[in-house]
């Protein structure tokens, strides 16, 4: 394999899902039958790169310093959705019944991952809870063990700034059989009940 052909294959393996076959196989067609395609992923790619930045107020990704949750004045600024990633952002966005303003932290606590409170944005959100706009925060971190410790220092910040949190509803899914969940799953619905 040429050197250029590995240098590719390696950096397609570098997305989610994708193996070294699977990565092989993309580089081959991409240079073998849709050379055009593989034109427009990169000008794509390289306009991305170029035009795409976090939001100054939220830091989910934008074109713009506000991104256009941000900078609709429509939304409830009294209620802050926090998140871990700007995927789980567009998931919230596609139900259509969250009007509340988002801040994405890009992960969980993890300091074997070099992932402290900076890195999150945590001194930006504790000055927007200093503001005394937001009233509620709605924390919905993924229910592992590092999103468990990153609620829990958000919980603190909370209450410093005196603001209401609650937390995303765990437990049995829509359509889910009980027999099929495992037990923390299980437990966790049963201590949430309402």
């Amino acid at each position: 394999m040429s050197s250029l052909l590995n240098r590719l294959t390696q950096a397609l393996r570098q997305l989610p899902g994708i193996g070294p076959k699977s990565a092989q196989r993309m580089a081959y067609r991409l240079l073998l039958h849709k050379r055009h395609q593989a034109a427009e992923l990169a000008q794509a790619l390289s306009d991305a790169l170029a035009g795409v930045g976090q939001c100054s107020r939220c830091r989910d990704l934008s074109e713009a310093r506000l991104c256009s949750v941000c900078a609709n004045e429509q939304r409830d600024a009294r209620l802050l959705c926090i998140v871990e990633s700007p995927l789980d952002v567009l998931a919230f966005e596609q139900t259509g019944s969250y009007k509340g303003l988002y801040f994405v932290l890009h992960g969980q606590l993890s300091p074997l991952d070099g992932l402290g409170p900076q890195e999150l944005g945590l001194p930006l959100l504790a000055e927007r809870l200093a503001e005394g706009v937001i009233e509620e925060v709605i924390i919905a971190t993924n229910p592992t063990m590092e999103g468990e410790a990153t609620a829990y220092y958000i919980q603190q910040l909370t209450d410093a700034a005196q603001v209401k949190t609650s937390r995303l509803a765990q437990g049995v899914p829509i359509g889910g059989s009980l027999e099929l969940l495992d037990g923390a799953t299980l437990a966790q619905a049963l201590l949430h009940r309402h």
